[in-house]
């Protein structure tokens, strides 16, 4: 396999692939014991803190949809998912193959 940069190979089918320190675990789940709300949940950026919290409400919601972004424009996929939701607690529905092409280039799958 070739080197491409630092912290990437080149897989066999010449695409970059991700090392667990490149991506970011998420969950987008519905609220099903406070507001009803959908809501999303960064694993991988949780602090010790805040890491029991946010997990036992993920776990108690009604899980929606779940993936990997790439570290690399996270934060621009954290905007794209913060739209999502935003739309989808307005009333609108969106299937989650919908946050897969909204994500485009910064999802991966699990």
């Amino acid at each position: 396999m070739e080197s491409q940069g630092v912290g990437s190979i080149v897989s066999k089918t010449k695409e970059p692939m991700a090392f667990e320190a490149e991506k970011t675990m998420f969950e987008v789940y519905r609220e099903s014991t406070y507001t009803g709300l959908y809501r999303v949940v960064y694993f991988t950026d949780l602090q010790d803190h805040d890491k029991d919290t946010a997990i036992n409400r993920a776990l108690a919601g009604e899980h929606y949809f779940d993936g990997f972004l790439k570290n690399y424009g996270k934060e621009d996929a954290k905007t794209i998912i913060d739209g999502l939701l935003e739309r989808m607690n307005a009333g609108e529905s969106i299937a989650p193959d919908e946050f897969v092409r909204e994500l485009g280039p910064h999802y991966l799958p699990v």
